[in-house]
């Protein structure tokens, strides 16, 4: 049991002595079980049969590290039975079991990882080696290399100093052999033009030369060159002078003769003055353009060869300045910012001229693409030339021109709606002169209002195009803001509306004897437009305007409930007119009527006169023209016997009293007395009473003006009694068909009663006609 308990696999017998070399075996394995368990990392309080309290140092331990078979088994003899020695050895027996065949498990399933692990170690072994014999020979290697150099720079270190010292004698003599060919060399490269390399050679000379020159030979080759710099700054001064060549070869050639030395200030100069005279042949060239013999190219290619010839070359001539004559200080500054500003302003001028051409073409495409790329074109030089300000100087051009098309296209606005006017005006004309029915005022309405609105937003599509984004003067303060606020919205909506309203004005300022030559049907349109512009087309338009053209500038703007009441106020101007010269053509011919008859000697009536139908057929005409364009309005509740009223001089008591037919002239002031007293309890009736936008307003004015008319003539007359007779008829027939035009047909039975009151009054014998004789004719009528 003893060398059971030694260990799992152990192979010892009962009689093996623990201090030979198998006793050392249990602790190789116990090791190996440790380790296997830290690989499948297992703790020591996991393992099994060991309870959880016990101590590690504790030699009956089994699953201890100091575990002492010995000390085990005189503790079991000591204090266990036989029974329970034998259960002791069977449990033994079976973990130990159990614990080769857990170690067979770990083996098989591990095998793989321990071959190839062995394997790894093994060919570790065999690089280290290598790896150490090619370390010994490296530094073997490195030892003898070492010595060799050593050897190397103690034999040649006499030879090295004086290679050194002849290439410093070579150096030296390649220098004399340079300067002692230096004459020959530019004498070469002066005549073959080669300019540049001719100064770089004399710089490269010229210092040593200055140094030497005490020296006889070093001063002839001195002089020599001298001579030859003097002839080559003659020759480069005078291809500078010819000024055939462009900007940079003009660059260069100033450029040569300041490397020879040459004054800067006579340079600066005529540098200045020769890119003058490239300069104004290029203004020429484009004022040759301008000339009215040639066909002017449009603008975007005036603006192209502009920006290409001129701008380009003022580019040039300021760059290769700037860079030539930076050491000059201020006072080079300004002659250049003097000479930029000078032909600037020139250039500006002709640019100028030709986009005022441009003023009366319609289309602002191609000339916002021509401001773009003179504005593109004048960064570069604004940037080079900041004190000049020619990128300004463009913006404000730019900016101009701006408020020239907008001004340009209020100007077309004005000229559409006039032009609007006119094709109404023949519109109306027209089917009188042929005969034949025209379109109607709803219609001819509808495209008026369809005409002016596509106009307008026709105007706004092309000033909108001064404020895209791809444009490169869009993002300008000016165009951001008050070209947004006050030029498009200000000065070209609200400025058309309103010159749109005192157009339609005017027609109210010079109605003539007759109305003037305005059409009323002309006054009625422009009444309804205005009002349709004041409920919505003010408020739509504005709105468009300002969604399209963003507005960030802070200047006060028209209020929209502004320019709609100016409408509301123009419309109903327009409409008190209409009904003044619809009012005055029919009052015309009752006056006339009125005058044009002799009332005293008149026979007895027996029909209607016809200025009477005419008067009711010209109302009911002016009834459907009114109903074409407005609402009908709010008429007072309308009695039933308003068509069977008859007018007569007995229509009330007191007026049965007056015309009796004791009646006699010798009572005149008590009929004036009475008719005074009537007045008075009379409502008075306000002829020229405000016009509301609705037919029946406008054809109670109509009526009320043609009635008191009629009122005004038949007071100034005297009557007979058939004379009498007649007006009543007269009146009798307007009533009935007037009444139901008026929004209250008391007024009308108001007028015709004072109509025929006031004939009655200037009757010597008023013996009136029978009511139902007067039904009769009128119905006849």
């Amino acid at each position: 049991m003893a060398a059971a308990a030694a260990g799992p696999g152990s192979g010892s017998g009962p009689g093996d002595s623990p201090e030979g070399p198998e006793a050392e075996a249990p602790e190789r394995r116990r090791k190996a079980h440790g380790m296997l368990k830290l690989y499948y990392g297992l703790s020591e309080g996991e393992s099994a049969g060991r309870p959880a309290g016990s101590d590690p140092l504790d030699p009956t331990d089994l699953n201890g590290a100091h575990f002492d078979p010995e000390v085990y088994l005189d503790k079991l003899r000591r204090e266990c039975p036989l029974a329970q020695l034998m259960d002791s050895e069977t449990d033994m027996v079976r973990q130990i079991r159990a614990l080769d065949s857990d170690m067979q498990t770990l083996v098989y399933e591990n095998y793989n990882k321990f071959i190839s692990a062995t394997d790894t170690i093994r060919k570790m072994k065999n690089d280290f080696r290598k790896m150490e014999d090619e370390m010994d020979r490296l530094a073997t290697n490195m030892a003898v290399i070492t010595d060799f150099s050593a050897r190397i720079s103690a034999t040649l270190q006499d030879r090295h100093e004086r290679i050194t010292k002849l290439a410093g004698v070579h150096a030296l003599l390649r220098k004399l052999q340079f300067l002692f060919e230096l004459p020959s060399c530019l004498t070469k490269c002066v005549e073959l033009g080669a300019y540049g390399q001719a100064v770089r050679y004399q710089g490269r000379a010229r210092a040593v030369l200055q140094q030497y020159q005490h020296l006889p030979s070093f001063r002839a080759i001195q002089d020599d060159c001298q001579v030859i710099t003097a002839r080559l700054a003659q020759q480069l001064r005078q291809r500078f002078r010819e000024g055939g060549s462009g900007a940079p070869e003009q660059a260069e050639c100033v450029e040569l003769l300041l490397a020879l030395g040459e004054p800067a200030e006579e340079l600066c100069d005529e540098f200045l003055a020769n890119a003058r005279g490239r300069l104004e042949a290029e203004l020429q060239s484009l004022e040759a353009e301008l000339g009215p013999s040639p066909p002017a190219p449009d603008v975007l290619e005036f603006t192209d060869h502009g920006g290409s010839g001129f701008v380009g070359g003022l580019c040039q001539v300021a760059s290769a300045y700037q860079e030539l004559f930076a050491a000059q200080g201020p006072a080079g500054a300004e002659k250049l910012t003097a000479f930029a500003q000078e032909l600037g302003g020139r250039y500006f001028a002709l640019v100028e001229r030709r986009l005022a051409q441009e003023q009366g073409s319609g289309d602002n495409s191609l000339l916002v693409r021509a401001l773009d790329r003179f504005h593109r074109r004048l960064r570069a030089p604004g940037a080079l030339l900041a004190a000049a300000g020619l990128a300004e100087a463009a913006t404000e051009i730019v900016e101009r021109v701006a408020r020239e098309r907008l001004g340009h296209h209020l100007q077309g606005l004005r000229a559409a709606f006039l032009g609007c006017l006119t094709d109404v005006r023949q519109a109306l004309a027209a089917p009188r002169l042929a005969g034949k029915e025209g379109p109607g005022l709803a219609e001819l309405l509808a495209n008026v209002a369809s005409s002016i609105l596509s106009h307008i937003k026709a105007s706004l599509a092309a000033v909108h195009l001064f404020t895209a984004k791809e444009v490169s003067f869009s993002n300008k303060p000016y165009f951001r803001g008050e070209f947004c606020s006050q030029g498009v919205r200000e000065g070209l909506i609200v400025g058309f509306i309103r010159s749109m309203c005192q157009t339609a004005q005017s027609f109210c300022d010079s109605p003539g004897e007759k109305g003037g030559a305005t059409p009323p049907a002309l006054l009625l349109l422009l009444s309804r437009l205005c009002l349709d512009y004041e409920t919505a087309t003010i408020s739509y338009i504005l709105t468009l305007t300002d969604e399209q053209f963003l507005v960030q500038d802070q200047s006060p703007v028209t209020p929209v409930s502004t320019l709609c009441a100016e409408a509301r106020e123009t419309a109903r101007r327009l409409l008190t007119h209409y009904v003044k010269v619809q009012g005055l053509v029919i009052s015309q011919m009752l006056r006339k009527s009125v005058e044009t008859r002799d009332w005293l000697s008149t026979l007895e009536p027996r029909n209607v006169r016809a200025v009477m139908k005419r008067v009711v057929e010209d109302t009911t005409a002016i009834d459907v023209q009114v109903g074409l364009l407005y609402e009908e309005g709010v008429r007072k509740a309308q009695s039933s016997d308003s068509s069977k009223r008859t007018f007569s001089v007995y229509s009330s008591s007191r007026q049965q009293g007056r015309y009796a037919p004791s009646y006699t002239p010798s009572a005149p002031m008590d009929t004036n007395l009475l008719s005074n007293i009537q007045k008075l309890f009379s409502e008075r009736i306000d002829v020229f009473s405000p016009v509301e936008f609705n037919k029946v307003s406008v054809l109670t004015g109509i009526i009320k003006i043609s009635l008191k008319t009629l009122l005004e003539c038949v007071r100034l007359r005297t009557f007979g009694r058939f004379g009498l007779q007649q007006v009543q008829v007269d009146c009798h027939f307007l009533q009935l068909y007037l009444w139901r035009f008026v929004a209250d047909e008391e007024l009308v039975h108001l007028l015709l009663d004072e109509v025929v009151a006031s004939a009655a009054l200037r009757c010597p014998d008023p013996v009136p006609m029978e009511p139902s004789v007067v039904e009769v004719i009128c119905e006849r009528g």
